[in-house]
Order: C-alpha cells, then structure tokens, then sequence
C-alpha cells in the first residue's frame, strides 16, 4: 500500500566539532601562507573567545585570501606546503590560551577602490556548523568607509571585524562568539552579495 502524502523530512543540523578535530584536520605548516621570515610576510593572529569571554580552547579556523597585488590564488599545494608557493589558504588550532597565529601577507585589493579582506571561518565547540566572517586591513578608511558589508553595520559591530595594525606591521584580531563585542558573522544563504551581516 503506498502513502499518497510524501513524508517531508526535516533537515538535520551539521555535526558539533568534537575531540576528533585534533588529529584530523591539522596538517604540517597549515598556518604558513608563507614560510615565517619570507619578505613581506606577516603574522595574523588574535584571540578566539567564547560568550562569557573565557578563551576558547579547540577552535579551528580556516582563511581565504587574495595575494598583495589583490589576485586570487589558483594554485594547488595547500595541504603540502613547499615553502614558497602562495596558495591563499590556511587553517589553525588555536592553542590552550585560545590563540591562533598565522604567517601570510597583507592581502591587496581585488579590484580598484576595495578594502582588503581575508575570508575566515571558524569551527569550534558547540557550534552546530561552521561561521563565516571577515577580517579588514585597518589602513585606507576611505575604502572601508565604502565597502557594502561594512557600510550595512552600525560603527560599534562594523569594528568586530576591523583588525589592528600592530608595531611590527602584523595584525591581530579577536573573534568573540556571542556576547558583548560579538563578532558579526555572515549568512551566505539565498545571497549573491557575498553574505549578509548577522
């Protein structure tokens, strides 16, 4: 006998990051773009907090980006890494303190008048799927001030996702996942804008 009504099934959430992601994701230089030392190379780093503002320990994130003239990188190499070839990919654990480091370059423009952006992601404990953010080269306001993400923020969330330029021209950006100064995170669901702000 058939059933003349189908059955609609409720999709299932994406599994929680779990003790498994230790030893399964990490890979040798994941975090080198470029070999530490390399001209121009700099080190990305920050903090990965939690709602309470406790440092997150078992966080992974991965970047995207383009190279310093603004091109995206097609090239192959990124879980075998040969010290020279910029692939414009990169994953971290984050350490005990809930720090992450990585060795790349400051990205350029993609196109005429853009500010610069690396494409972050960020799995971690309790979340039932990855989040998906970005991180702005705190220089040339002019292309901040301009670019739609951050022209569709107020000025305090529009500053979770500016880093800071520090002494020795690295950067370091902090991602809080809930809470006070919450990062904003991107929905990329039925958009062809390149995410829309939550």
């Amino acid at each position: 006998m058939s059933n003349p009504t189908p059955t609609r099934l409720t999709p299932t959430p994406g599994q929680t990051v779990g003790p498994f992601y230790g030893y399964a994701l990490p890979y040798n230089k994941d975090r080198e773009l470029l070999a530490p030392g390399t001209p121009d190379s700099i080190r990305l780093q920050g903090t990965v907090y939690d709602g309470a503002g406790h440092p997150i320990p078992d966080a992974i994130l991965e970047i995207w980006q383009a190279d310093a003239e603004g091109n995206v990188p097609h090239r192959t190499g990124s879980l075998v890494r040969d010290g020279y070839t910029f692939t414009g990919f990169g994953r971290s654990a984050v350490g005990h303190t809930g720090v992450y480091t990585f060795t790349t370059v400051n990205p350029g423009p993609t196109k005429a008048g853009a500010a610069p952006f690396i494409s972050v992601v960020v799995f971690a404990r309790g979340l039932m799927n990855r989040l998906f953010t970005r991180v702005y080269l705190p220089e040339n306001e002019d292309a901040l001030a301009a670019d739609p993400l951050l022209r569709s923020l107020e000025p305090e969330r529009r500053r979770t996702l500016i880093a800071r330029r520090d002494a020795d021209g690295g950067l370091t950006w902090d991602i809080r996942l809930q809470g006070e100064g919450e990062t904003v995170f991107l929905d990329f669901e039925g958009s062809d804008a390149g995410g829309a702000a939550q």
